[in-house]
């Protein structure tokens, strides 16, 4: 399934969790916040790359090369920055709307840099 909508480039924090999770998810979570706000907690699979990283040329890692992504940060604002630029780049790249926040809010797990309960700063 092709992860862009009708309405735009952007999805739920319930369908990202559907499309990136379980035994072969159908995306690649993409966390583009920074180094200290993804130690503090992420989601549970999500690959780390942040948004300058991203901004100053960084590649993809091999796991999320050629894959759909979903794009995550705090609240949404960086995400969707990270997916215009990774769509610009080719890539088939959604953002979730209210971020990591709005995960948490869901009751989806979080977890710190060690594996343990983690919380979004």
């Amino acid at each position: 399934m092709f992860l862009f909508r009708r309405n735009g480039p952007r999805v739920t924090v319930d369908e990202a969790r559907s499309r990136t999770s379980g035994d072969q998810p159908d995306a690649v979570l993409l966390d583009v916040r920074e180094k200290p706000e993804w130690s503090t907690g992420h989601a549970p699979g999500a690959i780390h790359v942040p948004l300058t990283k991203l901004v100053a040329g960084a590649i993809l890692p091999v796991r999320a090369q050629g894959r759909p992504l979903v794009v995550i940060c705090r609240s949404g604002h960086r995400s969707q920055q990270a997916a215009k630029l990774l769509a610009e780049r080719g890539e088939q790249a959604v953002d979730v709307e209210g971020g990591m926040n709005a995960w948490a809010a869901a009751g989806y797990p979080v977890l710190d840099e060690r594996g343990n309960s983690g919380r979004i700063a």
